[in-house]
Parts: structure tokens; sequence; C-alpha cells
């Protein structure tokens, strides 16, 4: 019987949590740019890889094959025949790109998915925004398409997400209304000041909001303070 948790790569991460990224469900990380998100993801997907399994990695925002390489360390070239990498270029691209990763989740070969990362959900959305209520619709589509595949196949789905300031609630929210944010079951928010970030807990289901750590990025990944 597989754990109904799975290893984020890094202890602290894993204990926010509540035992690292729960399957079958959506884990939204969101920050302001350079906040550690990407670094984060990445950290995910190699010690899913570590593990033995395949990863699905949807990166719209460039995916840096040097930094991977740096978490990776020395597996980076083994790790990298089994992640499965998507770079969609506009929104409708990145809808079909979701779409084809079921294909890649039904093989159940000897390294099966154990995890799909989306790099950032939000980053293609923002050009849509001229579209209003039809571009949110898409991206409630999108992400319902994620959970159903995070369900169907047994495996967590990691998001990353862009932010805005909320005037109604003053404070800074991640971009995609209450849609997103109800589709994701544990948030955390991503904070920084000068060479330190801080993760927060913003939702989880069994987990007290406002717990944190503090963390700096490394070459290899991060180091918790």
């Amino acid at each position: 019987m597989k754990p109904d948790r799975v290893g984020t790569g890094n202890q602290a991460l894993d204990d926010l949590l509540g035992g690292g990224l729960e399957r079958r469900t959506i884990t939204q990380i969101y920050g302001e740019p350079a906040s550690g998100k990407s670094t984060l993801c990445l950290m995910a997907a190699v010690s899913s890889l570590r593990s033995g399994n395949s990863v699905v990695y949807i990166d719209t925002e460039g995916f840096s094959v040097e930094r991977f390489s740096q978490i990776a360390g020395e597996n980076a070239g083994a790790f990298a025949d089994r992640l499965y990498l998507f770079e969609p270029l506009d929104f409708a691209q990145q809808g079909a790109m979701i779409a084809d990763a079921e294909g890649l989740l039904k093989k159940n070969g000897h390294a099966p998915v154990g995890l799909l990362v989306m790099d950032s959900a939000t980053a293609l959305y923002r050009t849509e925004l001229d579209l209003g209520r039809e571009a949110l619709r898409k991206l409630s589509h999108h992400t319902i398409k994620l959970l159903g595949l995070a369900k169907k196949y047994d495996i967590p789905v990691l998001i990353t997400n862009q932010i805005f300031m909320d005037i109604e609630r003053d404070r800074v929210s991640g971009l995609g209304g209450t849609a997103l944010e109800h589709l994701s079951k544990a948030i955390i928010r991503l904070e920084k000041k000068d060479s330190v970030r801080r993760a927060m807990l913003r939702k989880h289901r069994s987990r007290p909001e406002g717990l944190s750590f503090d963390f700096t990025i490394t070459g290899d990944g991060i180091r918790t303070i």
C-alpha cells in the first residue's frame, strides 16, 4: 500500500504539510518573483525521481536545465530520462498539454509517474486577463483537469501561482480567485526579505494556518534556518 504523502525533498517543508505532498490533491505555492517557488518545485521533482518514479513537469516560465542539474547533482542525466517536460507557449496550449499529460500517466511501466508539477499555473493566464470571466473559466477548467488527474492516478499535483494585491481584503493573494484557492487543498505562501525566505501555511485540511519556517536558497536547493 502506497503512503498517502510524497516527500518534497526538504524535511521542514514536509513537516509544514503534515508529512509531504498529499496524493489525490493539489498543493499550491504562491509568492512574489524570486521567492523560491521554482526551486521548491524542482526539489520535489528530484525527490520523486530519486525514489524511482517519473515526473510530469509543465513549465510556463522557462525551465532551467542548469538549476535542475544543480539540485539533481551527479544523477541529473539519469533523472532527466524520466522527467517529462512540457513547455506551453500560450494559455490554450497549456490546456492542451495538461490533457496530453494523461497519456504518460496511463503508462504503468517500470517508472510510473509519481508527481505532476505545474510551474506556474497562472503565468500564461495573465496574458488573457483582458478576456475577463472567460479567462478565469479556462483557468478553472485547467485546474479541475489537474485535480481529476491527481484523483484518477493517485498522485499529488504541485502548482505555483503568481500574486496580486487584493484591495478588498487588503492583502497579497494568489491569482485565480476563489476557484483556484478552493481547488487547492494545501496552500503555502512564500515571502522574501533580503536573502531570507519564509514559507507560511495559508490553508490545510488538518494543520493550523500560520505555521512557517525560514530558509535561504542555496546552490543545490534550500537551507532551513
